[in-house]
This record gives structure tokens, sequence and C-alpha cells, in this order.
């Protein structure tokens, strides 16, 4: 395990806005198109491998009592995930009613999360499967939004840390999604080409990183965070379940 701890960022980490609109239906028919071949796989984590938006949801929405307003229905909280905890913040506090910028609502919300980290959150149905299936074929790499301490410890509380070689957080000095710098980071780790990576995802954010990035995209339609408002995906692999995405990556 590798980590980027320092403002050079010389080692990888271990470890389009969110839309308010419903999850849109995707056609089967326009999915059955594979990846090229595949010499690095590097995941999404919230949305993608684990369900954890119950755990987010009931995090903001203890900030947002504590500070004076009234919670939040937990699907308006989930249509914020995506681009990182200051974001979410800023945005679950607006929504509210209350200042985005209330000083230390940040360091009070990480707080609240690392409380109920796991309270709700689990890997996927399919997940643990998949990623064991794909272990021996191909490398592995997660690159995420979320805080690099967070992701850290749900993945090894849930027991997927062993299955990657480098994880990516969204508070290390590579950025947050969609800028590119993480995934380019992990494809110089593991020695491969843009275009021979794939980025699974499951929001609009991710398919814009892939795209700035120069690199695959495989979207999965089961996640919290697939809201495309109409988005013309033909072309675009889709998975609409965890089992099916081995089936998609050519290695």
């Amino acid at each position: 395990m590798t980590r980027a701890d320092g403002p050079s960022a010389r080692h990888i980490a271990r470890h389009v806005a969110p839309t308010h609109v419903a999850h849109q239906h995707v056609e089967r028919k326009h999915t059955a198109r594979r990846t090229s071949h595949v010499r690095l796989a590097v995941f999404d984590l919230d949305g993608t491998l684990v369900d954890s938006q119950r755990d987010l949801a009931n995090a903001a929405n203890a900030l947002v009592v504590e500070l004076g307003g009234t919670a939040l229905p937990d699907e308006d909280i989930s249509a914020m995930i995506g681009e990182g905890a200051a974001v979410l913040v800023r945005r679950v506090l607006a929504a509210a009613g209350l200042a985005p910028d209330t000083p230390g609502a940040l360091a009070r919300f990480l707080e609240l999360y690392d409380e109920r980290l796991t309270d709700n959150t689990v890997a996927y149905e399919g997940i643990p499967e998949a990623l064991q299936h794909l272990r021996g074929r191909v490398p592995l790499a997660i690159l995420t939004n979320k805080p690099q301490r967070a992701t850290d410890r749900l993945m090894a509380a849930l027991g997927l840390s062993t299955h990657f070689a480098h994880v990516v957080g969204g508070d290390t000095p590579l950025g947050r999604k969609p800028d590119p710098s993480g995934m380019l980071r992990l494809c110089a780790a593991a020695d491969c080409a843009a275009n021979d990576a794939v980025l699974i995802g499951d929001s609009p954010i991710d398919l814009e990183t892939a795209r700035n990035a120069g690199t695959g995209i495989l979207l999965v339609s089961y996640g919290f965070g697939f809201r495309f408002d109409g988005a013309d995906l033909t072309g675009v692999p889709i998975a609409h379940h965890p089992s099916e995405i081995p089936s998609f990556l050519r290695t």
C-alpha cells in the first residue's frame, strides 16, 4: 500500500456535479458493447463499490440539526453526494437554509460521519465476488472523492482493502474528480497508458473524469449517483449489477 501524504504527491494514496433528477431508465440493448483491452481497472467508491448513502445522510442531518436546522430527506442528500465532503456540507447547509460556509462545519461533519461510517454502509451484493474474479486478471485501484482517512477505514472495515494496490482519496494533493490527475497518476503507477485503463463508476462526474483523462469508462446503473437527466449514453458500456462488471473488462 502506498500513500500520497505530502504536498509533492510523489506516492499514490491508499485509498459534472450531481443533479437532482430521478435515475434514468437505461435500455439494456444499448449496453452490449464491451471495453477494449484493459490493463488497469479503477473503481469509484460510493455508489459503485459500497452503498453509503444512509450513513452520509445521517451524518449530514445530524450536522444540520446541531446548527438549528431541520433534517432533509435522505434522497435529497444523496443527490448532493459526489464531489467530496466539503462540497456536500455546503450543499446540505444551503438546502437547509443555513450558512453554507459556517465555520467548523466541515470538521464537525467529518466527526459525525466518522461515528456512523459503517452503521449501514455495505458493499453492494456481488461486489466481493466481482473483485475476487478480477483480482487475478488485472490490477485494481480506487479513485474517490471521499476523504482519505474515511476511505481507508471503510475499506478495511468491509474487508475490501486487500483487493486494491492503490487508492486515491479526494483530499490528497491530486485533487478531486473530475480533475484527471488522480486517474492519470494511477495509470502511471501501473505503468499503463490511459487508453488501456477503465474507470468504473456510477455518476456523471465519473464519466467526465474518464473523458478528461482519456481512459475508458464503465458506468454502473445500480449506484445512487446514476443521474444523467436524459443524457445520451448510447455506446457507453453500462453494468446493471456488480456481477456483470468482469464480463465488460477484456484483460
